[in-house]
């Protein structure tokens, strides 16, 4: 009997030293840089919204949260080193629709996002915009697919990567009103812009942090966003569903970590993301982008994660689109 009250008490010892230990974790992280992983070259809106929130991040937390880009297969790459990384909160996810698309999209992933990446912090919700190059011939949704019909496969559409939000929400409007453009996918938002202002392609439907400034210079030429709303930063752009009737579509990004992060660290992370949403330059900033704050807390964003990979799917298979 001694035994056994002794070895309960030792137990309830060990429980405790591990309760001191995860609260002096997080009590002093971070220790060291943090590396913060988004998927896609720089320029887009992955990369912008993450040095905008890194930056406060930097500031808050005393310590740098470098980005780290890392590019490639519709953003399986940066996600799987991230998956791959140590739980220990020095290595986080910028997540973003690809993640919840790609479930869907790609027949073999190594990895399952919301199995393997532990949901941190909402960080906004953005439209995309239907944009294309000012010497393109329409001008507005409804010409734009007159031009696209007279015109079969002669549109060229990029994208920022197969499965992204971008590509989705083309493949989407090819679906609802029968015009076939080629899609010409880029390794990011950033090259993809660079060929469409050039001339070299036609249409994008980009996230509209990533396009804003070039459309208000005059760049590029917005034809409607693809939220079933109109967006405050564009005002006097209308929406897809005008014309198309039932469309809509948006872009929504995030912090994840590793499966198995502590829960102090992501709380910890999880209230200074919060913290930096409600600060008064933070939002003025994210509001001149078009993004819409998130907040929230992890579950809270692990619930728009699972309720996005589901509303993907639908999209992914009435698109008909897939890679091996």
């Amino acid at each position: 009997m001694r035994l056994l009250r002794s070895f309960r008490l030792l137990a309830l010892i060990v429980a405790a030293l591990g309760l001191a230990c995860s609260a002096a974790r997080a009590q002093d992280y971070p220790t060291k840089p943090v590396k913060w992983v988004v998927p896609y070259p720089p320029g887009g809106t992955t990369d912008i919204l993450a040095r905008l929130i890194g930056q406060y991040l930097s500031e808050h937390l005393g310590q740098q949260f470098v980005i780290d880009n890392r590019p490639g297969a519709g953003n399986n790459i940066g996600t799987e080193v991230v998956v791959n990384a140590p739980p220990d909160g020095y290595t986080l996810l910028l997540v973003n629709p690809a993640n919840g698309i790609n479930a869907t999209l790609y027949k073999k992933l190594p990895f399952n996002v919301l199995r393997d990446i532990a949901p941190v912090a909402g960080i906004t919700r953005v439209p995309n915009v239907m944009e294309v190059n000012p010497n393109f011939p329409a001008k507005t949704v409804a010409e734009f697919i007159t031009y696209g019909k007279a015109n079969p496969g002669k549109i060229n559409m990029a994208s920022s990567g197969n499965g992204t939000s971008v590509h989705l929400s083309g493949e989407l409007f090819m679906a609802m009103t029968g015009v076939k453009m080629t899609h010409v996918p880029y390794r990011g938002a950033g090259p993809a812009l660079t060929d469409l202002i050039a001339g070299t392609t036609d249409v994008l439907f980009d996230n509209m942090p990533s396009s804003i400034e070039f459309i208000k210079s005059g760049k590029l030429r917005a034809l409607a966003v693809t939220t079933d709303t109109r967006n405050e930063a564009l005002p006097d752009v209308p929406v897809v569903a005008d014309t198309v009737p039932g469309y809509e579509a948006s872009a929504w990004f995030g912090i994840g970590a590793p499966k198995g992060t502590p829960a102090s660290i992501v709380e910890k992370i999880n209230k200074s993301v919060n913290d930096a949403l409600a600060d008064a330059k933070m939002k003025v900033r994210l509001a001149d982008l078009g993004g819409i704050p998130m907040g929230g807390t992890p579950g809270d964003f692990g619930k728009v994660m699972a309720s996005e990979t589901a509303k993907w799917e639908k999209a992914v298979k009435f698109s008909g689109a897939s890679i091996e």
